[in-house]
């Protein structure tokens, strides 16, 4: 695959767009041999978005500001990492100047991290003019973490591995959309979720490989999330929510409002939470059911946005 092109002048700001995930399906098949959970995932994403503003420098520094200050600009900050993954290919040392504008909310499940990693790959791939191309990206990308390949190309993946390993589907039904809600206080641990299944469900895990390709094969065979028109409820896995669930009361109050909400087709729990959702089918139905319902979600504390799919990941916007 080719480097992609783009016309850029250096004294202009770049701009890009870092959608969130959620998860459409997540099976836990078993344990790897590294130690990490092999997962069976569908991923879309949606048009909530972070936005990274990215300038040349030529003092050689990576400086990252961000306008909600809660969230750490240091180098535990996957764009931080990102810029240094890239930074070792260049062989100039090349500076940038990154401001985040941040709109996914933070330990949410909604791989906002991620998905400003991937923005951070793909803007200042261009920006050092290091010509990479996308596969070269995504490659990098595995080592920033499980979901960043996924956010660097979006739309409607199976996710297998950790989440690394992509299958493209067709983008399901774009007009499907989601009605996101989650308590701005609380957060969850994905290690700490991941480990707690272990504990807990360890002794009904997959052992071998042939076992998790059968259900690799069982997950591809499942149609609504590749295009297949529905107005019936549909039944969305997330195993983690049985281990959330049950010890975090946000996560309980979501998803028993959102329960009680009328004409959604799904209800779940995204990635390790604690951000819950219900699909509908179209934006005036979410939003009709975000509106009837707002004052019980206030009540619970909880904050809400009405989303529609997107068909790609992170991308240019100027």
């Amino acid at each position: 695959m080719s480097a992609i092109k783009m016309d850029y002048f250096a004294d202009e700001i770049l701009r890009v767009s870092a959608p969130a995930k959620i998860n459409l399906h997540l099976e836990i098949l078993g344990l790897r041999n590294d130690g990490f959970h092999e997962l069976a995932m569908v991923m879309q994403s949606i048009d909530l978005a972070d936005e990274l503003d990215f300038q040349k420098t030529n003092d050689g520094l990576i400086s990252l500001s961000c306008d909600d200050s809660s969230l750490s600009t240091e180098k535990e900050n996957l764009v931080i990492k990102a810029a240094e993954l890239l930074r070792k290919i260049s062989e100039q040392k090349v500076g940038a100047s990154i401001h985040l504008r941040k709109r996914i909310p933070i330990g949410a499940g909604l791989a906002g991290g991620s998905a400003d990693g991937a923005a951070a790959l793909l803007g200042l791939n261009y920006l050092w003019g290091l010509q990479l191309t996308v596969s070269q990206l995504e490659k990098l990308s595995a080592e920033l973490g499980s979901d960043v390949p996924f956010c660097l190309e979006g739309g409607t993946q199976l996710c297998f591995g950790r989440g690394e390993c992509l299958e493209k589907l067709n983008s399901g039904d774009t007009s499907i959309a989601v009605l996101l809600v989650k308590d701005p206080r609380v957060s969850v641990s994905t290690p700490w979720a991941y480990g707690r299944s272990k504990k807990l469900f360890s002794s009904s895990y997959l052992n071998d490989e042939h076992d998790f390709e059968e259900r690799r094969k069982l997950l591809r065979e499942v149609t609504w999330f590749k295009g297949v028109p529905s107005n019936q409820r549909i039944s969305i896995r997330n195993d983690l929510q049985r281990v959330v669930a049950p010890e975090t009361q946000a996560v309980q109050s979501a998803l028993e409002i959102l329960s009680e909400m009328p004409g959604s087709l799904a209800v779940a729990m995204s990635g390790s939470g604690p951000s819950c959702f219900a699909l509908y089918p179209d934006l005036k139905s979410a939003e009709a059911a975000n509106y009837q319902f707002r004052r019980q979600l206030k009540a619970a504390g909880l904050k809400s946005w009405c989303c529609s799919f997107r068909k790609q990941g992170v991308r240019f916007l100027k």
